[in-house]
C-alpha cells in the first residue's frame, strides 16, 4: 500500500514538472514571436552631399566687378588702359635700345680719330645704335667747317634728338587725365539713372538707391586705377629720358674736346 502511494505521488510530481515546463517554453515563443526588428532608417531618394565651395579668383573678382559696373562704361577706361600701356611699352623699348654707353664710344672715337682720322671716326659711330652716336655723326661731318659749327650742329641735332625719345609720351599723358575723367562721367551717369528708378518707382528702396550709387562708383574707381597704372609707367620713361639727355650733353661736350685736341695734334 505505501509502494502503491508513493508511485502515485512520483507521477504527479513528474507530470506537475512537465506542465511547467511546457507552459515556460510557451511564454518564452510568444515573447520571441511579439519581439519587434528595428527597421533601418530609409536612404534619401536624393541624397545631398556636403561640397566645399571653390575660391573666387581675382580674375573672377575682375570680371563680375566689370559686369556690375556696366560693360558699356567700364568699357572706356579699359581702352584708355590698353592704348596707353601699348605706347608706354613700345617707348620702353626703344628708350632700352636707345641708351649707350657713351665711355666706350668715345673711347673708340678717339682711336679712330688718331688712326684713321675723322672719316674712321664716323665709320664707328655710324655702327653704333643710339641718339649718341648720330649726334656723334652729326657732328663729325660739320668737322671740316669747323669747331663752331660742329657745337651748333651738336645742339640742333640733340634737340632733334630729344624730340623723338619723348614721341608718344603726350598720349601717355592725355589716357592719364582721360581715363579718371570717363570714370566720373559713368559715375554722374550711372547717378541720374538711380534717381530716375526712384523717381519711377516712387519710393526711396534702399536696395534700389545702393544697387545704382555702387554701379556709378565702380567706373570712378576704374578710372582711377587706370590712371595710377599708366602714371607709374609714365614717370619711368621721363625718367629714362632724362637719363638719355644727361648722357647726350656730357657725350657731345667730350666729343668737341677730343675734336679740339684732334686738331691740335695735327
Amino acid at each position: 500500500m505505501k509502494k502503491l502511494f508513493s508511485l502515485l505521488m512520483i507521477l504527479s510530481v513528474m507530470t506537475l514538472g512537465f506542465n511547467i515546463n511546457a507552459q515556460d517554453a510557451d511564454t518564452t515563443g510568444t515573447a520571441s514571436d511579439t519581439t519587434e526588428v528595428a527597421a533601418p532608417d530609409p536612404i534619401p531618394e536624393n541624397p545631398v552631399y556636403e561640397t566645399e565651395e571653390e575660391p573666387v579668383t581675382f580674375t573672377q573678382q575682375i570680371k563680375a566687378k566689370f559686369i556690375e559696373g556696366d560693360p558699356g562704361f567700364m568699357a572706356l577706361p579699359l581702352l584708355c588702359l590698353i592704348l596707353g600701356l601699348a605706347i608706354a611699352i613700345e617707348r620702353i623699348i626703344t628708350l632700352n635700345l636707345s641708351t649707350t654707353n657713351t665711355t666706350k664710344l668715345l673711347a673708340k672715337v678717339e682711336d679712330a680719330l688718331e688712326s684713321g682720322g675723322v672719316e674712321g671716326a664716323k665709320e664707328v659711330t655710324k655702327s653704333t645704335r643710339g641718339p649718341v652716336a648720330s649726334i656723334f655723326t652729326q657732328g663729325l661731318m660739320r668737322m671740316s667747317e669747323g669747331i663752331e659749327m660742329v657745337e651748333k650742329s651738336v645742339i640742333a641735332y640733340g634737340s632733334v634728338e630729344m624730340g623723338r625719345l619723348e614721341r608718344g609720351l603726350v598720349w601717355i599723358s592725355l589716357f592719364i587725365s582721360l581715363a579718371p575723367m570717363l570714370g566720373f562721367m559713368g559715375t554722374v551717369i550711372g547717378m541720374i539713372a538711380a534717381f530716375d528708378a526712384i523717381q519711377a518707382a516712387g519710393d526711396i528702396s534702399p536696395s534700389l538707391v545702393a544697387g545704382g550709387i555702387k554701379q556709378a562708383l565702380l567706373t570712378t574707381v576704374a578710372g582711377l586705377i587706370v590712371a595710377i597704372i599708366l602714371q607709374l609707367f609714365y614717370n619711368y620713361c621721363v625718367s629714362k629720358i632724362d637719363s638719355i639727355v644727361n648722357s647726350m650733353e656730357d657725350a657731345s661736350i667730350s666729343l668737341v674736346d677730343l675734336l679740339v685736341k684732334h686738331n691740335l695734334s695735327k
